[in-house]
């Protein structure tokens, strides 16, 4: 339970037959995590596991594992999830939302077209406030991990290919609307459509 005081390292190394060493290593792990708190002279509390907490280690995960096979059960991903996380925020979505994702387009629409990296960062955050209009804490924490990626996927499978902010812009500005209209089939459809054509870009391009 959050805030109970943990045994003793003593009565930890009896209860699992361990050595005192192997089980500071393991506290020290625990605690570099968030999970427990170590109050010197007071003793080990069990912390709050916060969703922050399971972005981190799902992003380091990601990071670590980064190469082409990933790229490609992202984007397999985002076909089953994506359509209906907008589907969702057309139902879900709040006004604030909707303020939220009208700045994102208007930036992206005001984005010097030389500033790739500017461009990608938009174009990320749009989708990670789709997935935050859900009002589903469980969607941003299975998503929020991928759409960190996104920046460097896209730097990857866009490097070479030119005229794709403009697609892009005009199937974010048809999502946005179908949100804004609560228009859940529309969004979704719409949806789909971006994912399936990053797919194609990537088939055409990159995969083997």
């Amino acid at each position: 339970m959050v805030g109970s005081k943990l045994p003793s390292e003593r009565e930890l190394c009896e209860m699992f037959a361990v050595s005192r060493t192997a089980l500071r290593e393991a506290l020290r792990r625990l605690s570099a995590r968030g999970l427990i708190q170590i109050k010197k002279g007071s003793g080990m509390y069990v912390t709050e596991l916060t969703i922050e907490d399971a972005i981190n280690s799902l992003n380091l995960y990601y990071d670590l594992q980064f190469n082409s096979n990933l790229i490609s059960q992202i984007i397999e991903a985002r076909m089953v999830f994506e359509p209906q996380i907008s589907k969702m925020a057309s139902r879900n979505r709040s006004d604030n939302d909707i303020c939220i994702l009208k700045e994102n387009i208007e930036s992206l629409i005001k984005c010097n077209p030389d500033n790739t990296q500017m461009e990608v960062d938009i174009i990320n955050k749009f989708h990670l406030n789709v997935a935050k209009a859900t009002q589903n804490p469980f969607m941003i924490i299975t998503m929020e991990p991928i759409y960190t990626l996104i920046p460097r996927m896209r730097n990857l499978i866009y490097a070479n290919v030119e005229g794709e902010k403009e697609p892009t812009l005009k199937s974010q500005q048809i999502i946005l609307q179908a949100i804004i209209d609560k228009d859940e089939d529309l969004a979704y459809r719409a949806s789909l459509q971006l994912v399936e054509r990053t797919n194609e870009i990537y088939d055409k391009y990159f995969r083997k």
